[in-house]
């Protein structure tokens, strides 16, 4: 069992360590999300643990709206058919044994025949790493498996479909040389493992890219998520997302393409401030690339204590299609920034 008193105390000594040597950028107060007019064409997802649930939901059921994603310690489509005992022990632990991604296939393939989620031929055209550290205890290797093999039953073609299993992490996301020790699982669950997990993300959905910025030199915005969802945080829907901005997108983001990064259970800012936002080393890639980097945050309820997103069905029966409240939500921030100016 996890001790919730452990957990928020290494929290607060996190916390002042991040604000202690933060030198990212200053986040300013919230205000409405701008409508950047990004290139529609080039939107990307990621996500960690139940992010990264919610990443894999995001891109099935918006297929025509994305060009690729990557997985961190997550699982197939709809693994958990929106039951919390499934959810524990078939999609993270596997003593009910693993996910059948033959079977979530047939899921997805019915969902889209029913026009609750775009075409699953979209998935054919495009690139998608899956991550899982060797010492994962919470999203275990059997899971991060099955993902791989759900993407392959799904039509991924194999040039496009990247796997990195071979890590000695843990439950956590991996940087160049911030964060816990490689192997641990502990908040806030981002390990310094000298791989830089960001970078193998974008670089395998993107192509060549220019190398990272030393320090990011953008914008990192608090923004009104409320305006997506009424009632926003009784549906696990914080009230404020963040999304960064570099320099040249905030004049002219018309070359500029958009990734969303959904953070994992406990990563939100409610929890942890700015950090998963900004130590994961996306925005040094993102200033020197001309990438939009949107971080919607998730937030605590009675039925979702840690903060998770919602790939279980714990606020909304429809979670894992288009119409799904979290889903639709972010669709709409999405939407937003690739917008023309209103």
């Amino acid at each position: 069992m996890i001790d919730r008193a452990a957990i928020r105390s290494a929290l607060a000594v996190i916390l002042a360590f991040a604000l202690a040597v933060g030198a990212d950028p200053v986040v300013r107060a919230a205000e409405p999300l701008r409508a950047y007019v990004a290139d529609a064409s080039g939107t990307s997802v990621s996500g960690m643990s139940s992010g990264g649930f919610m990443a894999v939901q995001f891109q099935v059921a918006f297929s025509n709206d994305v060009i690729g994603a990557g997985i961190v310690a997550g699982g197939p489509y709809y693994c958990s058919e929106g039951k919390i005992e499934l959810a524990l022990a078939r999609c993270t632990g596997t003593w009910a044994g693993p996910p059948d991604p033959a079977r979530l296939v047939a899921f997805a393939r019915e969902a889209a025949v029913k026009d609750e989620i775009d075409p699953l031929e979209n998935l054919a055209r495009q690139r998608v790493l899956v991550f899982g550290g060797m010492f994962d205890t919470i999203v275990t290797p059997p899971v991060v498996a099955a993902l791989a093999a759900f993407y392959r039953e799904a039509g991924v073609p194999p040039e496009r479909l990247a796997i990195r299993a071979d890590l000695p992490a843990g439950h956590g996301f991996a940087t160049q040389d911030f964060g816990s020790t490689c192997a641990a699982t502990i908040p806030p669950f981002v390990n310094a493992c000298g791989f830089d997990l960001a970078g193998a993300i974008l670089q395998h959905i993107y192509g060549s890219l220019q190398p990272p910025a030393q320090a990011p030199a953008g914008r990192l915005v608090e923004f009104d998520q409320s305006e997506f969802l009424p009632d926003a945080r009784a549906h696990g829907l914080d009230d404020t997302g963040l999304v960064y901005v570099p320099g040249p997108c905030e004049q002219d983001a018309r070359r500029c393409r958009l990734h969303i990064v959904f953070h994992g259970c406990l990563q939100g800012r409610e929890r942890v401030g700015d950090l998963f936002a900004t130590r994961t080393g996306y925005n040094h890639w993102a200033d020197s690339n001309g990438l939009i980097v949107l971080y919607p945050q998730a937030v605590a309820t009675p039925r979702n204590p840690d903060g998770c997103w919602d790939w279980f069905g714990y606020d909304d029966p429809a979670f894992h299609v288009r119409s799904g409240r979290q889903m639709a939500a972010v669709k709409a921030m999405l939407d937003r920034i690739v917008a023309p100016g209103r």
